[in-house]
């Protein structure tokens, strides 16, 4: 496919797709240089092999997953004029990204009530690198939350229709991006102790 020919839109559009994909390229290699780094240390001495994740982890998984379900919906409900649905399936993909956020904190406070630190001299490595991959994707999913504020304004003023999605495709897709990411990081976090 040649990427120089087509309209001037057609151009922007494939040159906005394209970055989106380098930033989540991006964002991929920085979580793979922060579990990689939590491979190599699980040969330390003072590692913790029977840490267990908290229960609201799992929690928050199921969540952003169903988020993920109900942004999915979007687009197609936009393009059947069905606004006021496409309106509702974009508060709950907030609501619930805003209540896995709540989850992820308050599984930090269960591995505090569990006797865990992050940082201090009662901290683990082990503990460590779980708040630095839950806090570092939380970061991502807050910047989420604002790209999911955004799309709720633009579909307000009635930006999103037949042959103008660009805007409702890259957020989704960051979206998508977060929560995979996240299934990725929890999957790993569960099973490589």
């Amino acid at each position: 496919m040649d990427l120089t020919k087509g309209t001037e839109e057609e151009k922007i559009k494939r040159s906005k797709k394209m970055m989106l994909w380098f930033a989540i390229i991006s964002m991929g290699m920085m979580f793979a240089g922060i579990t990689s780094g939590y491979i190599v240390s699980r040969n330390r001495p003072d590692w913790i092999n029977d840490f267990q994740l908290p229960s609201s982890f799992l929690y928050s998984t199921i969540l952003i997953v169903l988020s993920s379900v109900a942004l999915y919906f979007v687009k197609s409900l936009i393009l059947k004029e069905k606004r006021s649905n496409a309106t509702l399936l974009l508060i709950l993909t907030l609501l619930l990204g805003s209540v896995f956020i709540a989850l992820q904190f308050y599984g930090f406070q269960q591995i505090l009530a569990e006797g865990y630190y992050f940082t201090g001299s009662a901290s683990s490595i082990t503990t460590t690198f779980v708040y630095l991959i839950v806090i570092a994707h939380i970061a991502h999913v807050v910047a989420g939350l604002i790209v999911l504020l955004v799309l709720i304004y633009n579909h307000f003023k009635q930006r999103y229709k037949a042959g103008q999605m660009l805007g409702l495709e890259l957020g989704a897709t960051f979206w998508h991006f977060v929560d995979v990411l996240w299934i990725i990081l929890f999957l790993f976090l569960y099973f490589i102790r």
